[in-house]
């Protein structure tokens, strides 16, 4: 840290004590000595850096018109349009006008730090085939159905998604299709190349990616999203028809990516775990069908996975992963934007997939706090966790709008959910059951690509479900308990333990350890100011006697009585502006493998379904007042009311 640019602050004021748990606090002999990022591209030195690290706010789920579902739905944004909105600028979303500009622009309210864009390499070039005259293929049946046939054009995808095979436009061994993907690639590449902000001001990150689309069975999901760390990347982007499994994708990225591009590093993070049936997405790395969801998992296998696989995406637009009520799960934060179903079958559009009858409801096996306690169970076996998590959350938006997550701006995302090509929609602008998405936050150094993926490795990481809450985690061994009320919370973190996504060696002493979290509310926006806090909590799972456990315990706040009237959407009560505890574990056992989470939550708002309905005049007891596209308003399962989160890495104890 240089100490002739740190920032003092006035420890006593609210912005003030904030910023010292951000770490941007002046220098001291004292300060930690946290290891370096290394550097990997040439660029400037960045001003603003704080040895300490800084939250940056990001989503690395991203669709544009270069995806197929995404352009099926007459999306307009290109990743560039992506990487402008991201960064606050206005951007069209449908083309509704007769001379085909849009109807409808969007703007985020808050810029974004960092992005990755992350279209589906699945039909990257058949999209390109079908949509650009003059290519080969344009001209063909195929792509005239999927150009005229909107959103039921999807129909046509589930050809490469759960068929995984290619059209006949795209030529006997695919090469016609495959020349126009590494086309469509190159351009993402500029894309992000042009967005990134390589001046000393650091502005704005940009990170070259894209999503691997595994799907199988009844539309079972294993999605990937996989990440770049800079401008080093391979000439094509592998997708499910050229890697059957996660593990041959992460064998193929070392081979094009590792070992075959000098500087190239990559991750990928899965996402919608919530979708992948009986806990398919938490099985062996090599499951190619629903057959192989007994897969036994080798030491092999666990080490990769855990270096290519460091990160998952507990929630999006199309739900949260994180818990599910059951069994030794009782705690009630758990029932928080739940789908319904347990694979793409139970989607709406998806209707044609279903061989019949209900689809299956989620299961508990699906979500990442039981994949994190599976992982313990692993590790005792294999010696290695090959489910050992950081935490983040994202959009996987399908309109270009990156970090467009605010309840009070909800415009749908598109993808699985409602079709934003209808000609001026009606009444909602999504299906009921998803939200608006979340965002990933890295504690990073500065705002480059190096330090910000660096992060990403190390897990010091966090999700939220929308909101911009500050979090800090640390785990140690001999934290005071002063550490709250003093102005070096931050140092002392550091200095005497991990943060979150880090490794607790055991103290040898037997001692229990100590966790230290602190929170400050999202301040929002004058126009829309943030929501206090209610409480923090700390997620524990452990192995006890080859079974795994899980506990939640309140740190810091609790029930404070505060609410909202659903009928006009006004809070009503009291919360904290910040939330801060240092915890010790009373049931420690030195002999168990542990994590352990914080999680902290906002009082209750509305939900985004709930304003518009309010916004349109709906009372349910009044049939009169449920106009068209609104219905769904005074279904029995929409939920009016919810707890915006924030979702911390673990940090993990071994004996």
């Amino acid at each position: 840290m240089n100490c002739s640019k740190a920032r003092l602050v006035n420890r006593k004021s609210a912005l003030g004590l904030a910023l010292v748990l951000a770490g941007v606090t002046a220098c001291s002999e004292e300060e930690p000595r946290l290891p370096e990022f290394e550097v990997t591209e040439a660029r400037e030195v960045c001003i603003d850096r704080d040895a300490l690290r800084k939250p940056f706010f990001g989503d690395t789920h991203v669709h544009t018109a270069y995806s197929f579902d995404a352009r099926s739905q007459n999306t307009l944004a290109t990743p560039r349009d992506a990487y402008r909105f991201a960064k606050g600028e206005t951007i069209g979303l449908q083309p509704y006008n007769l001379d085909g500009t849009p109807m409808r622009t969007v703007k985020i309210a808050r810029p974004l730090d960092w992005t990755a864009v992350t279209d589906h390499s699945e039909m990257l070039g058949e999209v390109r085939s079908c949509y650009t005259e003059g290519k080969p293929g344009y001209d063909s049946d195929a792509c005239w159905f999927i150009r005229n046939l909107g959103p039921l054009a999807m129909i046509s995808a589930t050809r490469t998604l759960l068929g995984r095979q290619r059209f006949n436009f795209c030529g006997e061994s695919g090469e016609l299709c495959s020349a126009n993907h590494r086309e469509a690639w190159r351009d993402i590449q500029d894309a992000a190349e042009e967005a990134y902000d390589r001046t000393p001001t650091c502005s704005f990150t940009s990170f070259v990616g894209y999503e691997w689309t595994a799907s199988v069975g009844n539309g079972e999901n294993l999605h990937r999203n996989v990440i770049f760390r800079n401008a080093q990347v391979p000439s094509y982007a592998l997708s499910w028809v050229d890697t059957p499994s996660a593990y041959d994708l992460w064998l193929g990225l070392e081979r094009d990516c590792v070992e075959g591009v000098p500087g190239c590093a990559v991750l990928t993070i899965p996402h919608n775990s919530n979708i992948s049936g009986d806990g398919l997405m938490f099985a062996s790395g090599k499951l190619r069908t629903t057959a192989d969801g007994g897969l036994p998992v080798d030491a092999e296998e666990a080490v990769r996975r855990q270096k290519y696989e460091p990160l998952v995406e507990i929630m999006q637009h199309k739900g949260d992963s994180e818990c599910l009520l059951g069994g030794d799960t009782v705690d009630e934060a758990c029932a928080f934007e739940k789908l319904d179903y347990d694979s793409f079958a139970g989607v709406q559009r998806m209707a044609a997939l279903r061989p019949g009858g209900e689809v299956p409801k989620p299961k508990r096996s699906a979500m990442v706090r039981e994949a994190l306690k599976k992982g313990l169970l692993l590790q005792e076996r294999l010696g290695t966790n090959p489910l050992k998590f950081g935490i983040i959350a994202s959009t996987d938006t399908h309109l270009g709008a990156p970090g467009l997550v605010m309840e009070y701006d909800s415009k749908g995302h598109g993808g699985a959910g409602m079709s934003s090509a209808t000609a001026m929609p009606v009444g909602l602008p999504d299906n009921i059951e998803f939200n608006p998405g979340g965002l990933a936050v890295v504690w990073a150094e500065e705002n480059s690509r190096d330090s910000i993926f660096s992060a990403l490795e190390r897990k010091e990481t966090y999700g939220t479900s929308g909101t911009r809450p500050v979090v800090r985690f640390f785990g140690g061994w001999d934290y005071d308990d002063s550490m709250c009320g003093g102005d070096d919370f931050v140092k002392q973190g550091y200095r005497g333990g991990v943060p979150m996504g880090g490794d607790l060696q055991a103290s040898g002493g037997g001692d229990a350890p100590v966790f230290a979290v602190s929170a400050f509310m999202d301040p929002g926006t004058a126009a829309h100011p943030g929501t206090a806090l209610q409480r923090i909590q700390i997620v524990k799972g452990w192995v006890e006697n080859g079974e795994a456990h899980e506990t939640v315990v309140d740190v810091a706040g609790g029930e404070n009585g505060a609410s909202v009237d659903p009928s006009t959407c006004r809070v009503r009560g009291t919360g904290e502006a910040s939330l801060c505890s240092v915890w010790t574990d009373p049931d420690f056992d030195p002999n168990e493998r542990a994590f352990y989470y914080a999680r902290v939550l906002e009082n209750p708002t509305c939900r985004w379904s709930q304003q518009l309905c309010v916004e349109a005049g709906v009372v349910c007891s009044d049939p009169s007042t449920v106009t068209r596209g609104y219905e769904p308003c005074c279904a029995p399962d929409h939920r009016p009311v919810i707890q915006e989160r924030a979702w911390t890495s673990p940090v993990w104890y071994s004996p």
